[in-house]
């Protein structure tokens, strides 16, 4: 799975989460500050990506601890494209 495709997948999730469009999103945008998430909307963020892509990728997890360093996008477009890695 490309970046692009992870990119587009944390998006469309978030999205949902948010009910905002997707487009409405940009990739450099923090979580609190540019969207208005909370932890609440970051934990379903998480648990979708993780059901997501268990079925691509055999028990994908994002661990409890790496969540504080997750503040925007780009930083969970990262991170998971890592973990795939």
């Amino acid at each position: 799975m490309g970046r692009d495709e992870v990119l587009t997948l944390v998006k469309d999730r978030l999205a949902e989460i948010l009910e905002i469009e997707p487009s409405a999103i940009g990739e450099g945008d923090a979580f609190a500050e540019d969207l208005d998430a909370d932890s609440l909307a970051l934990i379903e963020l998480v648990e979708a990506i993780e059901e997501e892509l268990a079925e691509r990728s055999v028990g994908f997890r994002i661990e409890d601890e790496d969540l504080e360093d997750l503040r925007t996008v780009r930083d969970a477009v990262d991170y998971v494209v890592a973990k795939l890695g």
